[in-house]
């Protein structure tokens, strides 16, 4: 654990050229992960509507997942951050660091995790406050958050988990992890629901000891992992000034950048609200559509970070130049056959999803503008994982920032003429601007990680 950079080398691999299957092996186990994020929610919703007791315990579980969605998301720094950081001393093959990142990222965990948990009461009444939804759906809601908010501490640390795992280029344990994670969770909703008759509190519990057993097992696994590269504790990697320092500017320029992020979806999702209920509706179905597709072309944007993050932690420019073309290959091929599948299938998506008429017809109408999410969004997202596992996230945070000005003045523009067309046209335009941001400062972070300009992208070995 104590070796110094001669004796430790770099981890295998890195000292070699990238090959597809270094993409495909992390990016791969991570599609298929996302894949079974939707279906949790699905059988949350089933669950509870075959139980029985109205509509409002349907919408009281929904505006519940919202909110800890919204929570959590905040949070994604622990996941990302400690992704880019992991990557790194990965490349380097600094042990010490390695483990110093787990151990850093599940400390911010706890504490954050705590500090939800005591502040249960206020947050809830302020999201209460800010849904605004009936006095039934409001206990709804309630039941819920009262039992699955203890679970925060566990859902955090495994948000570091997988990203530390996510770094070490072990795509496959943190594919575990998140199995863990749904199927139990998905088991004893069924169990607490029908066989307990638990209702709201139970799919709450249900989560509440799934996340629970994940971050056990998780632990399990980290151990094993720490074991097999003969990690022991080091107290001054641990507390190294400058590397807490690091993971602060990392994190803190994460959550900024999530913000904007928030911000803008949330804009999108109230801007159709005002245009009525029927375009708030068909805006509704079609991003919940096409987000299962952008969670899968994460699997990407994920490998991406992992393998940009070994190369600066290596001073591998040339693994880097290979990173960035050859995970956005395999991105390009998946978003442009998830848009082909929208714009041929949507319909399908559309009437599975509802069986409203007027909202299944109004769907249809800005079907295309969904579709063309993937092949739009890749960009952005790769530019992401690139950006994370550099830990370039002061220039993310800047570009988001930027990117949502612009977005503002777009809608200004195109909302007034063109009605919802012009909010899916500026919303595409936004995903678009946060794309050509980053490139623009692309070649800026190489400078900065390699002391060189940027190697060429797309050019012979």
């Amino acid at each position: 654990m104590t070796a110094g950079p001669a004796e430790q080398g770099s981890l295998p691999g890195v000292t070699d050229r990238l090959r597809h299957r270094d993409v495909t092996s992390i990016a791969l186990p991570i599609i298929l992960s996302n894949a079974t994020e939707p279906l949790v929610g699905y059988v949350d919703t089933v669950v509870i509507g075959r139980y029985g007791g109205g509509a409002h315990l349907i919408g009281g579980v929904a505006l519940a997942a919202i909110i800890f969605n919204n929570i959590y998301w905040i949070f994604g720094f622990l996941r990302m951050g400690t992704t880019g950081l992991t990557a790194q001393a990965a490349g380097a093959g600094d042990v010490p660091e390695i483990f110093a990142n787990l151990i850093r990222a599940l400390a911010v965990a706890a504490v954050a995790g705590l500090v939800l948990v005591a502040a249960q009461g206020p947050l809830l009444d302020l999201f209460l406050w800010l849904m605004g939804g009936s006095e039934k759906v409001n206990a709804a809601v309630s039941d819920y958050f009262q039992v699955r908010i203890w679970g925060a501490p566990a859902a955090l640390a495994n948000f570091a988990m997988v990203g530390w795992f996510i770094g070490l280029g072990r795509a496959n344990i943190a594919f575990a992890i998140q199995l863990i994670l749904n199927g139990i969770n998905i088991v004893l909703a069924v169990a607490f629901v029908f066989g307990l008759g638990l209702g709201v509190t139970g799919v709450a519990a249900a989560i509440l000891v799934a996340e629970i057993a994940a971050v056990i097992a998780g632990g399990i696994l980290a151990w094993r992992e720490l074991v097999a590269r003969n990690a022991e504790p080091a107290a001054a990697k641990l507390l190294d000034a400058e590397r807490i320092k690091t993971m602060v500017a990392v994190n803190r320029d994460v959550i900024i950048r999530t913000a904007c992020l928030i911000f803008a979806f949330s804009f999108f999702a109230s801007q159709g609200a005002r245009a009525g209920d029927l375009a708030l509706a068909a805006n509704a179905v079609l991003m919940s559509i096409a987000m299962i597709f952008v969670y899968m072309l994460d699997g990407f944007a994920f490998a991406a970070e992992v393998l940009v993050g070994q190369a600066v932690g290596a001073k591998r420019p040339d693994r880097f130049r290979d990173a960035i073309r050859l995970s956005t290959q395999w991105a390009l091929v998946f978003a442009l056959g998830f848009s082909l599948v929208l714009l041929l299938g949507g319909g399908l998506m559309i009437d599975f999803t509802t069986d409203e008429a007027p909202v299944r017809e109004a769907a249809r109408t800005y079907l295309w503008w969904a579709a063309m999410i993937p092949i739009v969004g890749i960009w952005c997202y790769q530019l992401d994982g690139i950006f994370i596992g550099a830990t370039g996230t002061r220039q993310m945070r800047n570009m988001a920032m930027v990117s949502v000005a612009g977005y503002l003045v777009v809608w200004s523009i195109l909302a007034p003429a063109f009605g919802n067309h012009g909010l899916w046209a500026a919303i595409l335009i936004f995903l678009a601007l946060r794309a050509v941001t980053l490139a623009a400062v692309l070649p800026a972070l190489a400078r900065e990680k390699f002391g060189e300009g940027m190697p060429p992208l797309w050019g012979g070995r």
